[in-house]
C-alpha cells in the first residue's frame, strides 16, 4: 500500500508520524535523564515536622524538615520529597526526634508527578545530641 502512494503522500506520512512519536521519545528522555543524574546530594539536619501522602493521580511522599541554627533562632524549612515507601516509613516512625536526611537534588524534571520538590530523600538517620559538658567544679 505504502509502495503504490506519490512521494508527497509518503513524506507527509512520515512527517505526520515522527511529530506523534517523536515528542512523547523526547519527553521520556527528558524525564529519565532528570531522575537519573544528579544536580547535588548531600545531608540536613533537624526535625521532621510533616510527612505525608499526597496528589490526586500521583501520589508521592512529601515532607518538611525545620532546621535551626541556633537554640531559639526562627527554623528554616527544607521541603521534601521521598520516592522510596521504606524511607517514607522510617521518616514517619523518627517524625518528631532529631534527624538527618541524606538527599540528592534533580533539577528540570517535568511536571509535578515525581514529586512537589526537587529534593529527593535517599535515606534518613537519627542524630543524637552530645550531652552538655560538666560545669568546672570549684
Amino acid at each position: 500500500m505504502i509502495a503504490a502512494m506519490s512521494p508527497l503522500k509518503k513524506w507527509l506520512l512520515i512527517a505526520l508520524g515522527g511529530l506523534v512519536v517523536v515528542p512523547p521519545l523526547g519527553l521520556a528522555a527528558w524525564a529519565w535523564l532528570a531522575l537519573h543524574v544528579t544536580y547535588a546530594s548531600g545531608e540536613r539536619a533537624g526535625f521532621v515536622q510533616k510527612i505525608s501522602r499526597k496528589g490526586w493521580v500521583c501520589k508521592t511522599w512529601e515532607g518538611e524538615l525545620a532546621m535551626a541554627s541556633l537554640p531559639g533562632a526562627m527554623p528554616q524549612i527544607f521541603a521534601f520529597t521521598v520516592r522510596d515507601h521504606g524511607v517514607a516509613r522510617e521518616i514517619e516512625q523518627e517524625a518528631g526526634r532529631k534527624v538527618a536526611l541524606s538527599y540528592e537534588q534533580h533539577r528540570g524534571l517535568p511536571g509535578s508527578c515525581f514529586g512537589e520538590t526537587e529534593y529527593f530523600v535517599t535515606g534518613v538517620r537519627r542524630v543524637v545530641d552530645d550531652p552538655p559538658a560538666p560545669s568546672p567544679k570549684r
